[in-house]
């Protein structure tokens, strides 16, 4: 028997249950990711969603990429990648 996708919500293996255009932002949080979608090469600084965590940068990430981090900021500051969308 299936479960209902309900269930699977918790499940950090399951698939991305909704779809946020994101853009970058050095002052808002966003609630926390289970992933983000590249579409446009470039850099991506992200604020991982850990309490005392210090930005992240990750270089030259190819488009149509899917990052699979949990973060609560992607920063403007270091950002030049472009059409992110967060996963939750």
């Amino acid at each position: 028997m299936t479960q209902p996708m309900g269930m699977l919500y918790g499940d950090p293996c399951a698939p991305a249950y909704n779809q946020v255009a994101v853009t970058p932002d050095d002052d808002d949080l966003i609630p926390e990711t289970r992933g983000l979608y590249i579409g446009t090469a470039g850099d991506v600084t992200v604020l991982p969603a850990v309490p005392g965590a210090t930005a992240v940068l990750y270089a030259s990430v190819p488009g149509g990429t899917i990052l699979p981090v949990r973060v609560v900021k992607v920063l403007d500051t270091g950002t030049d990648a472009d059409d992110i969308v967060a996963l939750f």
